[in-house]
């Protein structure tokens, strides 16, 4: 099978990524695939649910879901260093996953997880820590690892599932510095009041799932190529990117779809290649 191809691979996005340390304005992301981003701002790097493995496709090989992969990995997660920080919006292993956290967290000493605090013992437990090694945040709590302030939203996949505490197991983030700020909404479907939820942040970019609610593929669903222009226009997002396709064949959607809703209604938006990179030139 052919595989989906990469803008930049590898040390490309890491020789890419180097040449602007020294851009004291913009900020920087490249899509690493499913949900998976590196954020640049002043030389300082964060991971946001870096999925960098073929697991799923090994694990259900044979199965009645085979998780038929379409696209390469863009980078190999042991190339990934200066990270000062990394985060979990939930525990689906393409969220998720030891393989790919492991070699980011030996090769960044000092690096900071941010996770749902409903998923510390999971996720110790899955990437071999000490119990107090992650930072866990709940909607309405906030937490800062250098410019970077993390900001809990709850996220519905496929319901905003909490646990005996009132945290959430599913969660988004607005993650601030400077002037920006940006959402990364982890799986999420659109839940009543959410957008009221977002608009007093003012986000400049959404970063938002597209591969849709479909209950015959056996998974837990997302925003759809419609839903996610309109999220984002909704909550006033400057500029709105799509994620969560092209992964896997059993669970993707038509970016080309998402484009023309957005267009549609006017929002801003722009569809990365797996590899690309995007500034906030751009917006």
């Amino acid at each position: 099978m052919h595989l989906i191809q990469h803008i930049q691979r590898d040390q490309e996005i890491l020789i890419d990524a180097d040449s602007r340390l020294r851009d004291e304005v913009d900020f920087h992301i490249w899509w690493l695939g499913q949900s998976g981003y590196l954020l640049q701002w002043k030389g300082q790097r964060i991971l946001i649910d870096p999925y960098l493995s073929n697991s799923l496709t090994v694990k259900y090989q044979g199965t009645k879901k085979p998780h038929v992969r379409m696209s390469e990995i863009v980078i190999d997660p042991s190339l990934l260093k200066n990270i000062i920080a990394v985060s979990s919006s939930h525990n689906h292993t393409d969220h998720l996953y030891a393989e790919t956290l492991g070699p980011i967290i030996r090769n960044n000493p000092g690096i900071t997880m941010i996770i749902p605090e409903a998923n510390r013992t999971f996720v110790t437990d899955r990437i071999k820590s000490e119990h107090d090694f992650p930072i866990g945040l709940n909607d309405g709590r906030s937490y800062t690892v250098g410019p970077f302030t993390y900001h809990g939203i709850p996220a519905k996949h496929n319901e905003i599932d909490r646990d005996a505490n009132g945290n959430c197991k599913y969660m988004g983030y607005v993650i601030e510095f400077g002037p920006y700020k940006l959402y990364h909404s982890g799986d999420t479907l659109w839940f009543s009041g959410m957008e009221d939820y977002l608009k007093p942040f003012e986000v400049d970019l959404a970063l938002l799932p597209i591969n849709g609610n479909d209950p015959t593929r056996e998974v837990a669903g997302n925003l759809d190529t419609k839903e996610a222009p309109q999220l984002a226009k909704a909550m006033g997002a400057k500029m709105v990117i799509p994620c969560h396709y092209d992964m896997f064949e059993f669970n993707t959607s038509d970016p080309s779809d998402f484009i023309k809703e957005a267009q549609s209604i006017a929002q801003p938006h722009f569809v990365l290649k797996l590899g690309e990179h995007f500034s906030s030139e751009q917006i």
